[in-house]
């Protein structure tokens, strides 16, 4: 792994060492990197967790983080990313991790560019580390995945957490699938009711209404969609043992679940942001290693 670009590029084994090393990491291995790595964070759209999470792993396993503000950028005179992640790279970046607007925006840095790219998200393509974090989440919780049952749940065609995690997840034997309203499944062969998905599921995982990525029809309302898609007291009551809610955040609350039901007993969104930060050590000390 020289590159994290999407979950399509990485082997069951690749993701099954990442997954293990995160393990170490929580268990307070130290990381074996032979020096200090320069990384810089370029994100050009909005993140919390995301951002943050990556720049606390990257301090854990010693990297100088440089400080990149995208609002004060000279792409905001018209630079390409090829001539920002270059002009990094003579600089003395070892890494960049991109957020980007633009679906596949790491095509152009295919060719020519010799710092490590990590995609922390391209619009509503991949979300590789997002995906590697949930499948960490998920194993921590079941000890392995083949035959699982999970239920991912809302804006399908432009969640691109949705898009890697059903890459990921199949490819590990998963049994995947999809519920939204039929305008939102994109290419995905998706239900639209609840009905036989839910006392099955192993794993509930909501997903953010991407109001950025898309008009909202006029006829959308919050309230129906929490009441025919969200998940309510109700429904988590029909759950079955065991099974836990997911949701990589930010988290819509009495839109995609009920805000009481965001810290309940079965949620692990949280744990989430937690295992997120091992993760990343993981992530960002399998692919300096390779520098």
């Amino acid at each position: 792994m020289r590159n994290l670009l999407s979950m399509e590029h990485l082997t069951n084994d690749e993701i099954m060492l990442i997954l293990e090393r995160a393990a170490g990491f929580e268990a307070g291995e130290i990381s074996n990197l032979p020096r200090s790595y320069n990384v810089a964070n370029l994100f050009f759209e909005p993140s919390t967790r995301t951002k943050t999470s990556f720049e606390m792993a990257e301090r854990k396993i010693g990297c100088t983080v440089i400080p990149f503000d995208a609002g004060f950028s000279s792409a905001l005179k018209g630079e390409t990313m090829y001539d920002t992640v270059k002009t990094l790279e003579m600089i003395g970046m070892d890494a960049v991790v991109i957020r980007a607007k633009e679906d596949e925006y790491y095509n152009e840095l295919l060719e020519g560019i010799n710092v490590a790219v990590i995609n922390a998200g391209d619009g509503a393509g991949q979300h590789p580390s997002q995906s590697l974090l949930d499948l960490y989440t998920i194993y921590k919780e079941f000890g392995s995945f083949e035959g699982l049952n999970v239920t991912i749940v809302g804006d399908i065609s432009h969640s691109r957490v949705a898009k890697s995690n059903a890459t990921s997840l199949k490819k590990l034997g998963v049994n995947v699938r999809f519920l939204c309203p039929p305008e939102w499944a994109g290419n995905f062969e998706a239900h639209h009711s609840w009905d036989e998905l839910l006392e099955d599921s192993d794993v509930v995982m909501l997903l953010r209404i991407q109001h950025e990525r898309h008009v909202i029809n006029k006829s959308f309302s919050k309230e129906s969609y929490h009441e025919q898609y969200g998940l309510t007291f109700e429904r988590e009551a029909r759950m079955k043992e065991g099974a836990i809610i997911m949701h990589p955040a930010p988290v819509n609350r009495d839109v995609e679940i009920v805000s009481e039901l965001v810290e309940c007993e079965r949620s692990r969104i949280f744990d989430q942001v937690r295992n997120g930060v091992f993760v990343r050590m993981a992530i960002l000390e399998t692919i300096l290693k390779e520098r």
